[in-house]
């Protein structure tokens, strides 16, 4: 289970081997004991603390703690000093980066990306079969974007970044915007926007995909793989660009847990604050989504590869795999002489 500590002024330590987070509600210290076996991620929101005793029994008991914003956003985490990976992994991936095997890595991204909204508006389409014809044309200009992506070739990222891009943020523009058209009025919204969010229903999905990155960012370095070393998006400093590229094909998790809040009208005024020139989602709204994001990912199976799993499972299992074909990929290291790796892709 995952442990998310939000109220302002709550505080962890440890109490008789066991977590204790004590909360303060209607001026009374309520107190709540929880055992360390039955927890893999602890996340704190700003306004919490903890003790050293309770970080020292997150690495005693390998649970990933980590630390968010307001927003959602991970801002740093603990980690126990034996990370288990390898350097022979990440070498790969540096050559990766600069060669074809990381144009095949993005596109199938993307790919993947763009295939789950078409399914994805597949499913919506059925309950409204008054808009079939729109959902058909948008439909038809994904498969377009897919197809456009597919037939790109590169030897490396720089032959074909700037029509990756191109395509994925097409696709991404008739997307959200048959998403808004299928809310109610006063939930519309004018496509993607963050930091801040202009509207509440991109205050929830910033959140959630501020939860789902430190999901990634925690499958890829337990499957030894650099966060940091991307192939499509920039490596600036301190950028987790790996992450940014590795999240494509699950956004859609955040996505769709989102759009059901709103679509079943579980989403009012009290669930965000305004802020200047948009939204933030509050303590209300953040309970709601956490509530619904975690059991969608940890609790609810579906089909992948033959066999159940949880959608926190796939994520694992795909970067294991990801990681896996790096190594049995047979490479030349001077590859790297033949590219600028400092350069902007």
């Amino acid at each position: 289970m995952q442990l998310f500590i939000d109220s302002y002024g709550a505080f962890l330590h440890v109490k008789d081997n066991m977590f204790e987070v004590k909360l303060y509600q209607n001026n009374q210290t309520v107190k709540k004991k929880i055992a360390p076996s039955k927890i893999s991620t602890i996340l704190l929101s700003k306004g919490t603390s903890l003790s050293y005793e309770a970080v020292n029994m997150c690495l005693t008991y390998n649970i990933d703690l980590l630390f968010l914003e307001f927003d959602g956003t991970p801002i740093g985490r603990v980690w126990h000093s034996k990370l288990g990976s390898t350097t022979k992994i990440r070498k790969h991936q540096l050559v990766a980066s600069v060669n074809e095997i990381g144009v095949k890595y993005v596109k199938e991204w993307i790919e993947r990306k763009i295939a789950n909204q078409i399914e994805f508006l597949k499913k919506l389409k059925k309950h409204r079969p008054n808009k079939a014809e729109y959902f058909n044309e948008t439909i038809k200009k994904l498969k377009q974007s897919k197809k456009g992506v597919s037939q790109l070739k590169g030897k490396n990222i720089k032959e074909v970044a700037e029509s990756l891009r191109g395509y994925e943020g097409s696709a991404g523009r008739f997307y959200f915007e048959v998403l808004s058209n299928s809310l109610t009025k006063e939930n519309n919204f004018i496509g993607r926007s963050s930091r801040p969010a202009k509207d509440p229903f991109n205050s929830f999905l910033n959140y959630a995909f501020g939860v789902l990155y430190s999901k990634i960012e925690k499958a890829l370095i337990i499957a030894g793989i650099d966060p940091y070393l991307g192939f499509l998006h920039r490596d600036d400093y301190n950028q987790k660009s790996m992450v940014f590229d590795f999240i494509e094909p699950y956004r859609i998790f955040a996505e769709e847990v989102v759009f059901k809040l709103f679509s079943a009208k579980k989403v009012n005024k009290k669930h965000t604050d305004e802020i200047t020139n948009g939204f933030s989602l509050n303590k209300e709204g953040k309970i709601l989504l956490m509530q619904s994001f975690n059991k969608f990912m940890d609790e609810d199976k579906v089909r992948y590869k033959g066999k159940n799993h949880t959608r926190n499972n796939i994520i694992q299992y795909d970067a294991h795999a990801f990681a896996n074909y790096l190594i049995n990929k047979k490479m030349d290291y001077k590859e790297i002489e033949k590219y600028d790796l400092l350069g902007d892709v």
